[in-house]
């Protein structure tokens, strides 16, 4: 492997978790191994190990164009994540606002109704 896929591979388990990772790691096949390390170096090698900003902003920013683009599959695992990254649910709140106004609020609601679902299994687990 790359040095940048080493590096992808650190951050996202700084990010996601280990647990999360490795699920992932478990599900990968010959067939999507290819994309998976394309993600691992691109989106975590690259783009989230970069210095440019924080994990927190990069969270939010994050979330905000998972919900603008109707991309929701990914919004609970980035709204579990904000346990890692620092960004709090005031910050995911305004982030949510920005996409209400600049790409729709049916939108920012769904994201929105996700993230309350999700905050709530993670209390959930927290007190078992």
């Amino acid at each position: 492997m790359t040095d940048r896929y080493d590096q992808g591979m650190k951050v996202r388990r700084a990010v996601l978790g280990d647990a999360h990772v490795d699920a992932a790691e478990a599900k990968k096949s010959d067939f999507d191994a290819q994309f998976q390390t394309l993600i691992t170096e691109g989106a975590w090698g690259t783009v989230w190990a970069s210095d440019g900003i924080g994990t927190r902003e990069r969270s939010m920013l994050t979330l905000a164009l998972l919900a603008a683009l109707g991309n929701f599959d990914e919004i609970p695992m980035h709204i579990r994540a904000t346990a890692r990254t620092g960004a709090s649910k005031q910050d995911v709140l305004e982030a949510f606002q920005h996409v209400a106004i600049y790409a729709g609020v049916p939108r920012a609601n769904h994201a929105l109704k996700l993230a309350n679902q999700t905050y709530a299994e993670m209390e959930q687990s927290d007190d078992a």
